[in-house]
């Protein structure tokens, strides 16, 4: 774990185990190690990226300007399953190169052990986009992460998926309206 912490402070791609599917990962704020993982799976930067995080703490710190209201439900939306919340981010803190062509920002507060270790030990949040090619089916495995990704990832951290079957729902928390089931 210590290696993959040091490898995102580092500004390296590292790939761990979620809630459904391996993650893909790095810092947020470092714009190259975005820009690299944006280029090693082939997609498109207005797309936007998801951040995970260990905590409301954590949510906090990124995105101040959050209400209680919205805080809470950001929290406790994980509970049962995986949810991604979209959010305003009125106080500018979140690159452009995370929100994609998005006024909004896709962010989770995560109920698997690994990503939440990772995140308190990294102190903050990370970025959480599927461990694969874009178009192609999401890794579950260490091995289907290897195949895809081959030699662009800096570490592999291998543990197990959670039982999720699928990637997170992502809801604007404004209106509850759905983007992806």
């Amino acid at each position: 774990m210590h290696r993959a912490v040091h490898c995102l402070h580092s500004g390296g791609l590292i790939a761990y185990p979620t809630e459904s599917v391996y993650g893909l990962g790095c810092d947020p704020f470092n714009s190259a190690a975005v820009y690299r993982l944006l280029a090693l799976k082939n997609r498109d930067e207005s797309k936007g990226l998801i951040l995970v995080v260990a905590n409301r703490h954590q949510l906090s710190e990124i995105l101040p300007s959050l209400n209680d209201a919205q805080l809470d439900w950001l929290e406790e939306s994980s509970l049962l399953e995986p949810l991604t919340g979209l959010v305003p981010d009125r106080s500018q803190r979140i690159p452009p190169w995370i929100k994609g062509q998005h006024a909004r920002v896709a962010v989770r507060v995560s109920r698997h052990p690994v990503v939440q270790r990772l995140c308190l030990l990294f102190g903050g949040a990370i970025v959480s986009s599927s461990a694969n090619l874009s178009g192609f089916k999401s890794a579950k495995t260490p091995l289907q992460v290897r195949q895809q990704l081959r030699s662009g990832l800096d570490y592999l951290l291998v543990g197990d998926v959670g039982g999720a079957p699928s990637p997170s729902q992502i809801q604007n928390i404004c209106d509850n309206t759905v983007v992806r089931e």
